[in-house]
């Protein structure tokens, strides 16, 4: 099922690569900006619907059971019948003078069995005793036969997630194609008399413009890209051209993060970008439990074009096999944020990934912090997460989940909510190990107290200082692997 997932999910690159080659190409051969791509938007639509399709499938499917069905229970009886009833000389009295009384005790039987009540089976088996006189015989066949359709049952539930995490993989990578053609073919013209004014301004700086387009995006930040080159064999900083294009465009813009930072005489394609309204400084604390010499929680801080993302993960128990499996939860959530999956997509791929190579007794929280730098909304997702703070002045908010933690079941039900961030604040998100270290029934308000006790203003030490007060509740032996990520918001 794994080999299929990635072989899909391959594919679905190498479809989408290809198309996106036909649109710059295509556009490079006609010397022309404007990017009509309908054709291949279609072709990649259709991809999509491809895969929708295929995931429905494997959706209409049954789904996993709990109890056998009839003809499995059927298929017990006939399995005991030709081994032993049908060589028993009261097999006319037992299957045929008394066949329903005969299938109503052994479906009995059978339920006991299931049931596992040792005290009910001794029982049954008590009241078998005097129906059959192969009685011993009998039970031994049937539970025998009973263990084998339970472990088919318990295959073929496995088999079912598994086919169901490989239809929440199509299903999210069908919407991931759409949103790529969406995005793709949004690129648009830069007004004329802009393009105009950039081509002359930095034609004096010896900088020759080729082509300039830009592509909205969904909050209208101004997006540039540039194809340009410097003439005269020089070098031009690639911050000098933001400074003209701000003053240009009446707004704050700046390179791409990653874009180079010098333009020679090669031709050379250069995002600008909106400059964001936030800045964020972020610190980590972590204690790891006594005893142990590594840390199962994991964490990662990633700082993109738009937003700033905290991820935490807490894995099942403590030791190398918890931060094996945080670390796989925390590098594929990375990944998939930062290659543009949306957070909601990103946990459900992980989800679906966990469930595939789950092991019995091995999951992982996952808790996912969002902040928009444009606008400072901030979105918490959760699963099995602990209580993450907002502290604004003197005052603190308490974000909890009560949802499963990742690789539990097929159907990821995490919870989201969101948040208006403002200059200043401190986002908090904690492991339960900190928690749990706090008074039973008050571990929200307590934490609350402690982090309007800090005074410190530097994420890093904001960290330290609560890892500090916390150890003091447990009598600094920590009983559990702790971490404290700390992220401070300006406003530039």
């Amino acid at each position: 099922m794994q080999d299929l997932i990635i072989a899909m999910l391959a594919i679905s690159a190498i479809l989408i690569i290809r198309d996106m080659a036909k649109i710059v190409l295509w556009g490079r051969k006609r010397n022309d900006p404007v990017y009509d791509c309908h054709p291949q938007k279609e072709r990649m639509e259709q991809y999509a619907q491809s895969l929708q399709k295929l995931a429905d499938t494997f959706y209409r499917m049954p789904y996993r059971r709990e109890h056998l069905s009839e003809s499995e229970t059927s298929g017990i009886f006939e399995e005991v019948r030709e081994k032993l009833c049908n060589r028993c000389p009261g097999k006319a009295q037992c299957w045929t003078l008394q066949e329903a009384l005969t299938y109503k005790k052994v479906c009995e039987l059978l339920c006991l069995i299931e049931e596992g009540d040792r005290e009910k089976l001794l029982h049954g088996q008590a009241d078998w005793y005097g129906d059959c006189m192969n009685a011993g015989k009998f039970l031994e066949y049937l539970q025998e036969a009973f263990q084998r359709a339970r472990q088919n049952l318990i295959w073929n539930n496995r088999q079912t997630e598994s086919r169901l995490a490989v239809a929440e993989e199509l299903n999210e990578v069908a919407h991931t194609i759409q949103k790529v053609a969406s995005d793709l073919c949004d690129i648009t013209t830069v007004p004329g008399e802009l393009e105009q004014r950039v081509k002359k301004i930095l034609r004096k700086r010896q900088v020759l413009v080729r082509q300039m387009w830009m592509l909205p995006s969904p909050e209208e930040k101004f997006r540039v890209f540039i194809n340009m080159r410097v003439r005269s064999g020089q070098c031009v900083a690639v911050t000098e051209i933001a400074g003209i294009l701000s003053e240009l465009c009446g707004r704050r813009m700046v390179p791409a993060r990653d874009s180079r930072s010098i333009i020679n005489s090669e031709n050379r394609t250069i995002l600008f970008v909106e400059d964001t309204n936030y800045k964020v400084l972020y610190g980590v604390a972590r204690v790891t439990k006594e005893r142990e010499t590594v840390s199962g929680d994991n964490y990662a801080f990633t700082l993109g074009e738009e937003q700033f993302v905290m991820c935490l993960s807490d894995g099942m128990g403590s030791g190398l096999e918890a931060s094996r499996e945080s670390e796989t939860v925390v590098e594929l959530l990375e990944q998939f944020l930062t290659t543009g999956f949306s957070r909601e997509t990103s946990a459900r791929l992980l989800n679906s990934a966990l469930v595939l190579q789950r092991r019995d007794g091995m999951y992982s929280t996952v808790d996912i912090c969002a902040l928009n730098l444009y606008t400072g909304m901030c979105e918490f997702l959760k699963a099995g997460a602990a209580a993450t703070f907002i502290r604004r002045d003197q005052w603190v908010e308490a974000i909890s989940s009560s949802s499963l933690a990742a690789g539990l079941v097929q159907q990821m039900d995490f919870e989201t909510t969101a948040k208006k961030i403002y200059d200043g604040d401190y986002l908090i998100m904690v492991t339960d190990g900190v928690l749990d270290a706090l008074p039973r029934e008050k571990e929200e308000e307590t934490m609350k107290e402690i982090i309007l006790q800090i005074h410190a203003s530097k994420p890093q030490e904001v960290g330290r200082c609560i890892l500090e007060k916390v150890m003091g509740y447990c009598g600094y032996r920590a009983i559990d692997d702790m971490t404290v990520l700390v992220a401070g918001v300006w406003r530039k």
